[in-house]
């Protein structure tokens, strides 16, 4: 069989419409492309610490109280071995509760800062900043949720002991959101055609 000929007045070495990737070719397979999944939970865990962080300025006696209540160790089986780690000065306890409120305001400023990275890394194919700003923003919720409620308020100062002011479930489920969306951020797919035809 004889060799395929191009129309008069092309470039042979141009790409044809085939050769395009298939994102470009059909919008709903870009739509489901990794970049949009990590731009998408990016912001979702962005939009929700937002939110959390809102909330407690706005209405700071609520989660005040609950820290207030954690710190002291009032709500929980009030073990003598475990009592000495109580804070119960209320200066220390506002100190935590409004370093907390900072924490959640930096992150939720940079995961902001990462899913508008996102959204303008998708025009030129290129993630490096966007994923190095969301790793930044995913890892501050973690050690917030992790480190701070898992780790030192539930077992440091027994919150699992509390029927009344255990917040264990719910930082589990911020865990797990920061955690699921980190993967996805670092996904190779995620990584962009500049960054993979680098590799």
């Amino acid at each position: 069989m004889g060799q395929a000929h191009r129309p008069t007045g092309t470039d042979p070495g141009a790409p044809t419409p085939a050769d395009a990737p298939a994102t470009r070719r059909n919008p709903l397979l870009r739509l489901g492309a990794p970049p949009v999944a990590a731009a998408a939970l990016t912001g979702t865990v962005a939009l929700y610490m937002t939110l959390v962080a809102f909330g407690n300025i706005t209405d700071f006696g609520t989660n005040q109280q609950f820290v207030q209540h954690v710190l002291s160790m009032d709500t929980t089986f009030k073990d003598p071995d475990l009592m000495w780690r109580a804070v119960e000065s209320p200066a220390l306890q506002n100190a935590v509760y409004v370093a907390v409120i900072v924490w959640e305001t930096l992150a939720a400023l940079v995961l902001l800062a990462a899913t508008w990275l996102w959204i303008t890394g998708l025009r030129r194919d290129a993630y490096d900043r966007a994923r190095a700003a969301s790793t930044v923003g995913l890892v501050m919720v973690l050690l917030l949720f992790g480190a701070g409620f898992l780790a030192i308020g539930g077992e440091w100062f027994a919150m699992w002991q509390s029927s009344d002011w255990n917040g264990l479930d719910a930082a589990a489920r911020n865990v797990a959101l920061a955690a699921f969306t980190l993967l996805v951020v670092h996904l190779p797919g995620a990584r962009g055609r500049a960054a993979a035809e680098g590799t």
